[in-house]
Parts: structure tokens; C-alpha cells; sequence
């Protein structure tokens, strides 16, 4: 497939069909990461953790005094008889 490199305010740009992007398991939005290689411009995507951030989240809803659980306990019948 051929395209045109575009004007784009002070840059430059190549309109990425969706079947491309599909096709990297992208859409519209997402970061991608672009460098060139052997002469060839290379566009991979950012694939985040999906955890990124929750200890930080953790930390930040303790000191707000916002950590509290939201589920009730629900013991066992027997957990009185259990020994530690």
C-alpha cells in the first residue's frame, strides 16, 4: 500500500489504516514507540503494565485516610475453633 507523508502543523505524518492497527492490536489514542532501523521507520506499541501504578494509588488512598475496606467480613461457623 502506498501513502503520502502529509503536513501536520510543524511535523509531518502517514494516516495508519485500521486494518494496520488492528493488526498491532491498536487503535486511535494509544502510545506507540518510533524509531528507525536500517533506513525503515519501525512504530511498535506501548504495551503498559497492568498493574503500573497501583502501589503508588495504594500509598496516595492511605495517607487520605480512604483505604478502609468496602467489603463486609464474612466469617466461617467455625473459625472460632481455628488455631494460629
Amino acid at each position: 500500500m502506498r501513502s503520502a507523508v502529509r503536513k501536520m502543523g510543524n511535523s509531518s505524518g502517514v494516516i495508519i489504516p485500521k486494518p494496520f492497527l488492528v493488526e498491532i492490536g491498536s487503535k486511535s489514542g494509544d502510545e506507540v514507540e518510533i524509531l528507525v532501523e536500517n533506513g525503515r521507520i519501525v512504530i511498535t506499541p506501548v504495551r503498559s503494565q497492568p498493574r503500573a501504578g497501583w502501589a503508588e494509588d495504594a500509598k496516595r488512598l492511605a495517607e487520605e485516610g480512604d483505604d478502609a475496606s468496602v467489603w463486609p467480613d464474612f466469617p466461617n461457623e467455625a473459625d472460632i475453633d481455628l488455631k494460629w
